[in-house]
């Protein structure tokens, strides 16, 4: 809204205001209206969900050290979320199918995650939406995204080639070329691409909500991670340094740089009202959203398989759980003390500042790896 009044309608008439054009500039201010509305509104959210009383429900079988943080004020993912949608309407071109896609389906996954918040606080425990449901809700959230995707394909506008990182000349169609024109074949021939992005987005969305256990552990890992996204969108939009790495050149993602300039800037503000000790939890209205925005985006510029590397963390955490049931239902044994990954290393003795300090430097590191890999082809 601002880009059309400082550009379209203020431009003619005083030309400094060209600067609205780049989006490095409105990337930067999109960033910086997410941080001003986190920091500037979370004490008034934090008071509101205190009078409402909405507390967090803490599991019995977690850690005892966490019985402390029951009453903590939760679902202040809800702040998060809004200092994401509104910097990203002002600063963006909102003609831009990309950034719709990753603004619909923000809201969809914090709509789902407000939702088990919601009944948990109802209801009085810790238990929300059943896991199937959230799966079911999750997964045709993805297919939309995907079948958004296929329609720009079909206007010219995207790709469904898998980039691979180190191999520049290895890139397979997730569509089935064969049966691809073939109009009562359609579902079969995508059906590899539909499936591909549910699992991204369904696991990335998942993944952070497993790393939402200590304070500020899983919003600053979101931090990183949407930072080394914000560098990765650019990159793939602008036509030199896409040629120059020899990645897909996708010119019309460049506005969803400001998307991840906002997401970055929302999780920084929230980080100062969640760093230990946390005054609110982000809740899984906040992670579900924040999960979901990063898997998205890393579909939408076609990194999806980076996006392992850029959420490393999320990763670890996410097949830490799954070794762990694995192994308990297979053998009777766990792997670990518990998971995911953080819980244990509480439980060995660690201090859950060490724990977060320590995941974050791990973060930074995998991403910085992320963004290496561009060359290293």
């Amino acid at each position: 809204m601002l880009f059309y009044l400082f550009y379209y309608l203020l431009h003619p008439y005083w030309s400094p205001l060209n600067v609205f054009r780049y989006i490095t500039v409105r990337t930067a201010l999109a960033s910086l209206t997410a941080l001003f509305l986190s920091m500037v509104l979370g004490p008034w959210v934090i008071r509101r969900l205190r009078m409402m009383q909405i507390g967090q429900y803490i599991r019995e079988e977690g850690p005892k050290s966490h019985q402390t943080k029951a009453g903590t004020p939760t679902m202040g993912g809800v702040l998060i979320v809004t200092a994401i949608i509104v910097p990203t309407l002002l600063w963006a071109d909102l003609r831009n199918g990309y950034v719709w896609i990753a603004l619909i389906s923000t809201l969809c996954f914090a709509a789902i995650g407000f939702t088990d918040d919601y009944r948990k606080v109802v209801r009085k425990h810790n238990l929300g939406l059943t896991g199937r449901t959230k799966l079911v809700l999750q997964t045709l959230t993805a297919l939309g995204v995907a079948i958004a995707l296929v329609s720009l394909k079909a206007a010219g506008q995207y790709s469904t080639e898998l980039i691979v990182p180190f191999f520049k000349r290895i890139h397979p169609d997730l569509v089935i070329q064969s049966v691809a024109h073939q109009p009562h074949l359609w579902f079969l021939a995508y059906l590899p691409f539909l499936a591909f992005v549910a699992l991204v987005v369904v696991g990335s969305s998942n993944a952070v909500n497993l790393t939402d256990g200590l304070d500020g552990l899983a919003i600053g890992c979101v931090v990183i991670a949407a930072a080394a996204l914000t560098a990765l969108t650019y990159v793939t939009s602008h036509a030199r340094f896409a040629e120059y790495l020899d990645i897909q050149k996708l010119p019309l993602v460049g506005e969803l740089t400001i998307f991840c300039g906002s997401l970055a800037g929302a999780a920084l503000g929230f980080l100062w009202y969640n760093a230990h000790p946390a005054e609110m939890f982000m809740g899984d209205v906040g992670s579900l959203a924040l999960g979901g925005a990063i898997g998205v985006v890393s579909v939408l510029i076609m990194q999806e398989i980076l996006l392992l590397s850029i959420g490393g963390i999320f990763v670890v955490e996410a097949v830490s759980v799954i070794l762990q049931v694995a192994s308990f239902k297979l053998t009777g044994r766990r792997l670990f003390r518990m998971a995911p990954l953080h819980h244990h290393f509480e439980l060995i003795g660690w201090s859950e500042s060490k724990i977060i300090v320590r995941f974050w430097i791990a973060a930074l590191v995998f991403a910085l790896f992320s963004l290496t890999t561009l060359k290293l082809r």
